[in-house]
């Protein structure tokens, strides 16, 4: 027995499955605190209105994910010390380079930065020997820790998704340039300044910690230099109706004949409708009326603790069921071509099926936009959904009554942290200066709250339960809707960089409806793929026929074309489905809807901070 491979003791187990059973019994018992703590600490937050239950409870997935971690890496450390070998080693080779280029000797770089990192681009970085060690030792730890937590086995893949989110959340907060006396163009600022920069940079800090204590978001673009309706959502039109939830714009035509059927666009609710009509030059919208179509926006409400009960069947019935019928009244149409974009498309999927099971013919198309129908896949908003968060922010609204939209901005930036969080961090606080006029991020930065009940349901339902795919899993104005009967034709537009809606989740959700269904796909990511004008000449989009079971199979398959999907949505599509024929130009008010003001109306200027502080 003593020669057999396998060691065991005295009686006659393994040590490896000692220690294994060592290790659950310390984690066992780090869980067993862990929940009496949570519990208290639920307890307190719940008696204090001004803590936000949300980030206690990412607080805790976050521990709980690191937790399952280094349970892994206890029972498998051989990853991990493979990982810290490779790390020493390379560091090693570093300090011998460094003193080799301190003797005017001439080496090759240990480490670079990734494509697309913007972060090293002062040439500093790599002409100074102090500074390129400094930058080097860094990505050398940050690439093996990436590695480290990428490779780790053992958990469910919502598991390591947030810790490997969390893990690059923790080693990019931790880069030098980050920091004053790390980052060479900080420091020759602060030296020239005369530490000037960084008073100023506590300034611009202090103004946006007044302006969102809870949590604060970086100031990404000069504020003053936009104004909704001046030069951003400027293309002319008229409110024609109005609701709690929503006013519905009518634009105004500039051909003198268009088609007799006109088109309803859903945009999201987590964002201002102008996405759409963000300049002249790049507005889908004047595009729209410019080649002779008429166009209805949906501009949602931007709401407070008053429409706190507002539920998800409430933003169908007053948002596109009302639409739909305000519509009528304004052209004498009962049926129209329809747009949803991102959750619009998600609200716009679950009305097509509630219309065709009541059996009412008022949409003739639907067109989805980087629209998930089925969230297998939610993106990289995964690692925010589970059943604590959830639970977390269920508690939050029940003491506000809405969602606050500056919170759902910010969630969204830490999906690219290093473009939308850090690089204004470093350019406001440390550097001093005022963020350039952008109006891209302008819209960003424009948030709007959601009411919790709605909100709440969405998340539950939708993202958590994944219930839209199921035929009957949710009912909405008292009909269950079922997805898998729609036959209204569908036209999917999803995006290959996007990060939200990533298209090869959103194709399964093209895969579910009975109907005629086309699948096309742009370049770049979720707004740009969309906000792509033909006058741009960039990016490219696939088509195919065909709807192979498989996603990568359709791109294998498809056919790449140059420039904006927009001609080919409009050629293929609008001009194939509906009633093309043509008719005078309608001007708002001109039927029975009296006009109620001028577009972009008064909603979409309501900002989060105006409408918490009603």
């Amino acid at each position: 027995m003593s020669k057999d491979k396998s060691k065991q003791s005295k009686n006659g187990v393994k040590p490896a499955n000692i220690a294994h059973k060592a290790v659950h019994q310390l984690f066992a018992t780090f869980d067993t605190a862990t929940g009496v703590y949570r519990e208290f600490l639920e307890n307190l937050v719940a008696k204090n209105e001004y803590i936000d239950d949300s980030q206690v409870a990412t607080l805790f997935e976050m521990i709980g994910a690191y937790r399952d971690l280094f349970e892994q890496i206890a029972i498998h450390p051989k990853s991990f010390l493979y990982q810290e070998g490779s790390m020493l080693r390379q560091q090693f080779s570093l300090l011998q380079n460094t003193a080799k280029r301190l003797l005017g000797k001439d080496v090759e770089p240990v480490a670079l930065p990734g494509r697309g990192d913007r972060r090293f681009a002062d040439p500093e970085w790599t002409e100074n020997i102090a500074f390129d060690y400094i930058k080097q030792a860094y990505l050398i730890y940050a690439n093996s820790m990436m590695s480290l937590v990428e490779g780790i086995d053992g958990t469910t893949s919502k598991t390591h998704d947030q810790f490997v989110f969390f893990t690059r959340q923790f080693v990019n907060a931790l880069s030098p340039s980050n920091f004053v006396f790390t980052n060479p163009e900080v420091l020759r600022k602060t030296i020239a300044s005369g530490g000037g920069n960084l008073l100023e940079g506590l300034k611009q800090f202090v103004d946006d910690y007044k302006k969102n204590p809870g949590l604060i978001n970086v100031s990404m673009t000069d504020y003053s230099a936009f104004r909704v309706g001046q030069n951003v959502a400027t293309t002319p039109g008229k409110v024609v109706y109005q609701n709690d939830l929503m006013q519905l714009i009518q634009y105004s035509p500039s051909t003198e004949s268009v088609n007799k059927t006109p088109v309803l666009i859903l945009p999201p609710w987590i964002n201002k409708y102008y996405i759409l009509d963000l300049t002249a030059e790049n507005s889908f919208v004047k595009w729209m009326v410019d080649h002779g179509l008429t166009v209805f926006m949906i501009s949602w409400v931007n709401p407070g603790p008053a429409l706190k009960d507002k539920s998800f069947d409430d933003y169908m019935v007053e948002g596109p069921l009302a639409a739909l019928d305000a519509i009528e009244k304004a052209t004498g149409e009962q049926e129209v071509h329809t747009i949803g974009y991102c959750v619009g498309g998600t609200l716009l999927a679950c009305t097509v099926s509630y219309l065709e099971q009541k059996q009412q013919k008022r949409i003739c198309s639907a067109t989805f936009l980087t629209t998930l129908i089925d969230f297998s896949d939610p993106g990289g908003l995964g690692v925010f959904i589970n059943e604590h968060e959830i639970t977390g922010i269920e508690r939050r609204v029940a003491k506000t009554g809405y969602y606050d939209g500056r919170t759902m901005a910010f969630s969204f930036n830490m999906l690219r942290e290093n473009d939308l969080f850090w690089s204004f961090f470093i350019n406001n606080y440390l550097k001093g200066e005022k963020p350039a006029a952008f109006d891209l991020l302008y819209w960003n930065s424009d948030s709007t709250n959601l009411p919790g009940k709605m909100h709440c349901f969405y998340l539950r339902n939708m993202y958590l339960a994944n219930k839209l795919i199921e035929p009957g899993g949710i009912e909405l104005n008292g009909v269950k809707i079922d997805i898998s009967k729609v036959q209204t034709p569908a036209y999917f537009l999803s995006a290959i960089q996007d990060h939200i809606a990533k298209w090869k989740a959103t194709y399964p959700g093209a895969k579910l409806l009975s109907g005629e269904v086309r699948f096309v796909l742009s370049g770049s990511g979720h707004i740009a793929g969309v906000v792509n004008p033909p006058s741009a000449e960039k990016y490219c989009y696939w088509t195919n026929s065909e709807l192979p079971d498989e996603a990568q199979d359709w791109l294998d398959s498809a056919e790449q074309h140059k420039g904006s999907w927009w001609m080919n949505w409009r050629r293929t599509w609008i001009d194939q489905h509906g009633d093309n024929e043509q008719v005078a130009a309608r001007q708002p008010g001109d039927r029975e809807l009296e006009v109620i003001e001028d577009a972009p109306g008064y909603y979409v200027k309501q900002r989060v901070a105006d409408v918490i502080k009603q």
